[in-house]
């Protein structure tokens, strides 16, 4: 009897001990360097190889299947589907089985006392062994439960609807990003070469102001306004080159290839923006109804909350349990050691119809805001469509004149070239030239990258998918191929 209580008095202060033991535990520079040693190795092998310059197709398609933050949206429906196969199983009735094992250090006894003379009526005596061991294996099943597990794994089937429009959402939104930060990116790397090339002859020419200074062969204030003009040149090709180089960083971000990681583009000739909208106006409308994600988002959550309604009125109902148990008691006085039992249990929580009026009231209430949510959205998408095919037809007219100037910038600017080599015009007015050169060049193609933009913005505010199918292909080279056809078609 007392090494029970021994036993006991160790195991309680053992807990109580473990228990002040705990602990926070900062991570160690150790833990910390092999995390990053880690991360980093993962984020090298998230890319496949770089092989040659990358089109616009290819952007997209590393885009699709490496970028981070799209895997978190893909994550998240994988995720939801497997919550709904795990609420399909609250369905079923719950299979228990019971193990028991008790021991004593000595016999558990009783006696009986009259309650009328106040005399003991029998010896002490036991009906239960020192050592018992129990069992059940049960089946029991709350048809409540049911119900309401019923809607609720209807709601998660909801749930993973809704994750595949906001996975819509998310591909349309790196795609849009995709092609602007990639023309932008094209344009960096078109002109890089003859920026820097400016930049050089610029500093030349002013290193050679700074000798004529010096030996006095010219008017002063002529050197000065010359070196300020020249200046002010190298400030605009400045500014031009820090706004078109951040293009390519965040088409590398875009594509989870590692910052400083170098590689190429594929550089198409300038020419006219050759795709077209084909669509009436009402189409678009119709279309951009029907497909947008963040209406179809909104429709599977109403749908998500009539379900929750059902499921609160069934809660509101009594509960029936059914049961059906086998038993087994190794304890050698009972007459039967193994048996079969059936039964049944109504329970019913009263309280919850007196809560359901206020239950029921918010559910309404939420039912009303995602109606004017669902209003506001579709006023905001119908907006959307008509922006974007505004801006889409505005920066075509602005592509088409910007184009235009290039075009006649490049025709004076061979004439300059020719003008310089024969000495009918001063390298200062050669260099300006070139300057105006490259500004339309930079111009056109920062306005084809907005027109590009706006081209996708379309397919935005449409709710059209820029892919085909589900993003179920890992190989990059035939995702590539499957954006290609599947672009060229579109």
């Amino acid at each position: 009897m007392y090494t029970y209580r021994y036993i006991a008095l160790i195991v309680l202060t053992l807990l109580s001990i473990s228990g002040c033991a705990v602990q926070p535990i900062v991570v160690t520079d150790d833990e910390n360097k092999s995390r990053i040693t880690q991360d980093l190795g993962v984020l090298e092998k998230n890319h496949d190889a770089i092989n040659g310059p990358i089109s616009l197709e290819e952007a997209t398609a590393r885009a699709l299947k490496n970028n981070l933050e799209l895997q978190i949206e893909l994550t998240q429906k994988a995720l939801a589907q497997k919550q709904l196969n795990l609420k399909s199983y609250d369905m079923l009735p719950k299979l228990v089985i019971d193990l028991n094992y008790s021991s004593r250090s000595n016999y558990s006894g009783a006696i009986s006392r009259s309650l009328i003379t106040g005399r003991r009526t029998l010896e002490s005596s036991t009906s239960s062994e020192k050592d018992v061991f129990a069992s059940m294996l049960g089946v029991t099943w709350n048809i409540l439960d049911f119900g309401v597990s019923y809607y609720r794994a209807q709601q998660a089937a909801d749930n993973v609807l809704i994750q595949e429009e906001q996975k819509r959402s998310s591909i349309n939104r790196i795609v849009q990003e995709v092609r602007s930060a990639y023309w932008r990116a094209v344009s960096y790397q078109r002109l890089i070469s003859r920026m820097l090339g400016l930049k050089a002859e610029i500093r030349e020419s002013l290193s050679q102001i700074d000798q004529m200074d010096v030996e006095q062969l010219n008017n002063p204030k002529i050197n000065f306004t010359y070196k300020r003009d020249l200046l002010g040149i190298e400030r605009e090709i400045g500014l031009l080159q820090r706004n078109l180089s951040v293009a390519k960083s965040q088409l590398a971000v875009l594509m989870s290839i590692r910052p400083g990681m170098d590689f190429s583009l594929v550089i198409p000739e300038r020419g006219e923006f050759a795709n077209k909208i084909n669509l009436e106006v009402e189409e678009m409308e119709q279309i951009a109804l029907e497909s947008r994600p963040e209406l179809r988002e909104l429709f599977y959550k109403k749908r998500a909350n009539a379900k929750e309604t059902r499921a609160a009125i069934l809660q509101m109902l009594p509960g029936i349990e059914m049961s059906s148990r086998y038993n087994y008691n190794s304890n050698s006085f009972l007459f039967n050691g193994d048996w079969l039992s059936l039964g049944s249990q109504l329970s019913w929580n009263l309280i919850s119809i007196i809560s359901m009026p206020a239950r029921l009231d918010e559910l309404d209430t939420k039912e009303k805001l995602l109606d004017v949510e669902r209003l506001a959205m579709s006023m905001a998408v119908l907006a959307q469509v008509h922006v974007s095919l505004a801006q889409f037809g505005n920066l075509s007219e602005e592509y088409r004149v910007s184009y235009n100037f290039y075009l006649m910038q490049k025709k004076i600017i061979e004439q300059s070239r020719i003008e310089a080599q024969l000495g009918k015009i001063s390298r200062h007015i050669l260099i300006r030239e070139e300057l105006n050169t490259l500004l339309a060049e930079a111009r056109t193609d920062s306005i084809y990258s907005d027109l590009e933009n706006a081209y996708a913005g379309i397919y935005v505010s449409l709710g059209l998918d820029p892919i085909p199918g589900d993003l179920d292909i890992k190989d990059l080279s035939e995702l590539t191929e499957k954006l290609t056809s599947h672009w060229q078609r579109h």
